[in-house]
């Protein structure tokens, strides 16, 4: 069971991955300021649930160490952020593109 957890977890950090870059080079190509900002939002949100998935997965591969625990918890509180972060970007970019 956990061995299933791990290859999911991994999965999930290879398809965050590859989606981070794509938006990565949507947004740099994008001319419009608005869709910039809005596609480097959904890469910020990505961003964070590759480091979110990052923490889970070093939790089920290490255990015990003070010092993996201390990185554990900093990756997750970084991709919680990102993730919060890159919504409330979103919210805001999606306000102004539909012009309320």
């Amino acid at each position: 069971m956990v061995m299933l957890i791990k290859y999911l977890l991994f999965a999930l950090l290879v398809i965050f991955m590859v989606c981070a870059a794509v938006y990565s080079i949507a947004s740099r190509r994008a001319a419009d300021p608005l869709v910039k900002g809005s596609k480097r939002s959904v890469m910020n949100m990505l961003l964070g649930g590759m480091l979110v998935t990052l923490s889970l997965m070093s939790m089920f591969i290490f255990r015990g160490s003070t010092l993996n625990v201390v990185i554990e918890a900093a990756f997750l509180l970084l991709g919680i952020f990102n993730i919060f972060s890159g919504l409330r970007s979103y919210s805001y970019y999606s306000r102004i593109r539909s012009g309320s």
